[in-house]
């Protein structure tokens, strides 16, 4: 009877529910590397994983991002085996990988091949920059969606803003940046300090 009482503890969204099939994992990834351009590809994976599969919530997804970035390698291709290991195991990471690999793979032979031919006509290159505006724009719009659930107190506000400043200002070398402001936020966030915040507030919450 206590058991039945008890509330169930948070699980990632793909837990809620029957795995998805290795062809659906790979159709899936295969349609995102179909369908997205350059750096946009975080919003395509966001829309898709979150937003209509529900493989994925906004917090989960914000993780396996954070850990391909820190990956040498493509953050989609990165992402593409997190997310596919996640779900189907090491099947599931290689469907993943293919299904995202070989879109590209074949539309950049063949623009490749366009591109040496046509490349210095003024349409072309004109073409070239509106894509390139819009994929900035759909990145930071995800940032900023993702932001909104993720940015929690004065502390991830800070490390944001130094890693940002770290890299573009002073221009620090990526992996130094996320070494230096990885191990401050575990020093910030350490299971003392946690504690020691929740006792805090417990304290002040009996004053009342």
């Amino acid at each position: 009877m206590s058991e039945s009482l008890t509330p169930p503890t948070a699980a990632p969204a793909a837990a809620s529910k029957e795995p998805p099939s290795v062809l659906d994992v790979f159709m899936t990834f295969l349609i995102i590397g179909a369908t997205s351009f350059g750096g946009a590809v975080v919003a395509y994976l966001r829309s898709s994983l979150v937003g209509k599969k529900k493989w994925l919530d906004d917090t989960h997804f914000l993780e396996l991002k954070s850990i391909s970035n820190t990956l040498p390698g493509l953050n989609a291709t990165n992402m593409s085996i997190l997310v596919g290991d996640r779900l189907r195991g090491a099947v599931g990471a290689a469907a993943a990988l293919i299904g995202m690999c070989l879109p590209g793979f074949i539309f950049m032979t063949v623009a490749g091949i366009m591109y040496g031919e046509n490349g210095d006509r003024p349409l072309v290159t004109a073409m070239l920059k509106g894509v390139a505006a819009a994929a900035v724009g759909l990145i930071a719009a995800t940032w900023f969606q993702i932001g909104k659930k993720s940015v929690r107190g004065f502390y991830d506000a800070f490390f944001i803003l130094a890693a940002v400043l770290a890299v573009n200002h002073f221009k620090v070398s990526v992996p130094i940046v996320l070494i230096a402001v990885g191990a401050l936020a575990i020093f910030t966030n350490r299971p003392g300090k946690q504690r020691q915040k929740e006792a805090v507030s417990e304290w002040i919450s009996s004053l009342r």
